[in-house]
């Protein structure tokens, strides 16, 4: 009885893990279907986020869906001759430049969380924003190492909403970390199978 009370009154929360743990295992099997998925999140997120608190993610959640419109454009169009994109690895550059662009969102962010908001965790909610930021552009060019910095923000965003009181959230998180993992697994096999030449 107790659960069924907790269900009615975190509707929302409940929908943000359907829809979520959908679009991780629709990514996992580089399904299409994960954008239009995803962008139901985000609308369902922006709502719960904004309850909690947690402004950055709010933001982050729009930007998600413009982000989502690019990723479905490009995952169907984006590979050669307006061809579906093939996964790919992250060059050396690519990485330094993804990991000093997401250290620089973090201050900014956190900077402006501090003086604009009442945010009580600017730092741990900027710095999950920037990974996941970071994470969704990398995703939409199908970078393979985009699964690392996901796991990364798992992980952390399990402890915020904990302490947040988020419980829900939180499980969706630590089952996004599990599927994430199993999604750098797939998506290497995909490139391996894809790289190596078919024995006549």
């Amino acid at each position: 009885m107790a659960f069924m009370d907790y269900i009615r009154q975190n509707g929302t929360e409940l929908l943000g893990f359907l829809t979520g743990a959908a679009c991780v295992w629709l990514i996992v099997r580089e399904n299409i279907w994960n954008w239009p998925i995803g962008i139901a999140n985000n609308l369902f997120f922006i709502f719960l986020f904004f309850r909690a608190g947690l402004f950055a993610d709010v933001g982050l959640q729009v930007f998600y869906i413009a982000l989502g419109g690019y990723g479905w454009w490009h995952w169907l169009h984006g590979g050669k001759g307006d061809s579906e994109l093939p996964i790919s690895r992250t060059s050396p550059l690519e990485g330094m430049l993804n990991l000093a662009g997401t250290a620089l969102l973090t201050a900014l962010l956190a900077s402006l969380l501090i003086r604009f908001t009442p945010s009580t965790v600017p730092w741990w909610d900027a710095l999950t924003t920037a990974l996941s930021i970071t994470a969704q552009w990398m995703m939409t060019r199908k970078k393979l190492e985009h699964w690392w910095f996901w796991i990364a923000t798992d992980v952390l965003s399990i402890g915020l909403f904990i302490y947040k009181h988020l419980y829900l959230t939180a499980v969706l998180y630590l089952i996004f970390g599990i599927m994430c993992a199993m999604g750098l697994r797939q998506w290497k096999k995909t490139m391996w199978d894809a790289q190596t030449p078919e024995v006549a």
